[in-house]
């Protein structure tokens, strides 16, 4: 099990740069989020979730790796439409997942080339691929990729937790856009602590 990696370094910054995110980082302590350093197997996991509960994606993805043993391009392409739907997902997730494996099997998708573009280039790489949106792209760049400024407008949890640490009644993406800045070069971890806050910590 691997975890998101930061440290003093991104801590310190953040502190610094603001006094309510800092109370709340020494409150709540060092936060071990789990993270999926394989791609293309963070990506076919991230499709499964789509749109169901925590529980019951746990379930499929259990089922799915217990048969296909590994989750990767060619494992995916040698099952069809019907054995994916057998794990509990629906025909659209499955034909998603079988396109997924299909662009990168076959080049049109190079998820190692993502590693050296920028947040805006990766993000509009991906969501060329059916079933991904920008929000499935930013966790991929967060939990896969461990890029260091990643907080999503598009996230109901990172917009309550700012609520909740600022005392605001509603949040637009102009005063969104102005703690991201903040948080910047180290939104990701902020992320983690949104994420606590919304969820009560």
């Amino acid at each position: 099990m691997q975890f998101f990696i930061y440290g003093k370094k991104e801590l310190s910054h953040l502190q610094a740069k603001d006094e309510m995110l800092s109370q709340a980082i020494k409150r709540i302590g060092l936060i071990q989020r789990e993270v999926t350093p394989d791609l293309f197997e963070a990506l076919i996991h991230s499709i499964v979730g789509q749109q169901i509960a925590a529980k019951a994606h746990k379930t499929v993805w259990s089922r799915m790796k217990a048969e296909l043993k590994c989750i990767t391009p060619c494992s995916i392409e040698a099952v069809n439409e019907g054995e994916l739907q057998s794990f509990g997902i629906s025909f659209r997730k499955a034909n998603y997942i079988k396109n997924a494996a299909h662009m990168v099997s076959s080049g049109a998708l190079d998820l190692d080339g993502l590693r050296s573009l920028s947040d805006d280039e990766v993000c509009a790489k991906l969501t060329c691929l059916k079933g991904i949106g920008v929000w499935t792209a930013e966790m991929l760049m967060l939990f896969s990729m461990q890029r260091s400024n990643i907080i999503s407008y598009g996230d109901y949890a990172i917009r309550k937790g700012i609520c909740m640490l600022y005392g605001y009644e509603q949040l637009d993406k102009k005063l969104f856009d102005k703690h991201k800045n903040n948080y910047a070069p180290y939104a990701s971890t902020a992320s983690l602590y949104l994420w606590a806050i919304a969820g009560g910590a």
